[in-house]
């Protein structure tokens, strides 16, 4: 069996002693119910990662030693920073690990026109944390050793104004533009409504931001199949598919 993939943000070195931070130490005493001797894969998702091997364990504490860092690289050379409409259930959550698994690099959920969530002092701080450790365990899962940040929520037009990249697009089934006929970029904005899609006024607010429209296909998409197809585009396009 593979040894688990653990995430701890905290500094490492080749040949540490280090004592896992809570959260890690608990899945890894707690609910994998690891002993010592046991190897470990860790990784504090600033690129690469160590073998360890666990010297002591109980279900509040765990000691690793870690033993030989490998830089291992599997970002896409497409730099994608996803604005996703903050949406109701589930739906959020499961854009939010998708979008990981496909590498996106920043998430910044949104509140739009249609979108009926609205997130405010602790309710919102909890729920970014929430989506911030989607993002953890979905690298812990797919491999990746370079975790995407998710950012505050923020109104979609705070997020307009504020957003660069090479090209941005606005993904809405009003149009029929397809992804033909741009240079290669480097970074990508994408925009993605909630379940009621985006406003006539808040696409035009995009496009006025130099946002290009985007239509995948003749269907309309789910807002959380929506991140999924559109990064698998992109990645194909100019990423590493």
């Amino acid at each position: 069996m593979a040894a688990p993939r653990i995430y701890s943000r905290q500094a490492m070195a080749a040949g540490q002693s280090l004592e896992l931070d809570e959260a890690a130490a608990r899945h890894v005493g707690l609910v994998l119910r690891m002993k010592a001797e046991e190897p470990l894969i860790l990784f504090n998702g600033e690129g690469g990662y160590f073998s360890a091997q666990i010297t002591q364990a109980s279900k509040r504490s765990v000691t690793v030693q870690l033993l030989e860092f490998f830089p291992d690289s599997r970002e896409s050379p497409l730099k994608v920073h996803l604005a996703q409409s903050i949406s109701k259930g589930d739906r959020m959550d499961y854009a939010v690990q998708k979008a990981t698994e496909l590498g996106v690099t920043e998430i910044t959920p949104v509140y739009s026109e249609h979108g009926d969530v609205r997130l405010k002092g602790e309710r919102a701080e909890k729920k970014q944390q929430h989506w911030q450790q989607i993002a953890i365990s979905a690298c812990e899962q797919c491999q990746r050793n370079t975790v995407p940040v998710i950012h505050p929520a923020i109104s979609l037009q705070d997020w307009l104004a504020q957003t660069e990249a090479d090209l941005k697009l606005v993904l809405h089934h009003r149009t029929e533009q397809r992804l033909e006929g741009y240079a290669q970029p480097e970074t990508v904005a994408l925009l993605i409504g909630p379940e009621g899609g985006l406003s006539a006024s808040e696409i035009t607010q995009a496009e006025q931001h130099q946002f290009k429209a985007l239509a995948l296909g003749p269907r309309v998409l789910r807002t959380e199949t929506a991140p999924v197809v559109a990064l698998s585009v992109l990645n194909y396009c100019w990423g590493d598919f």
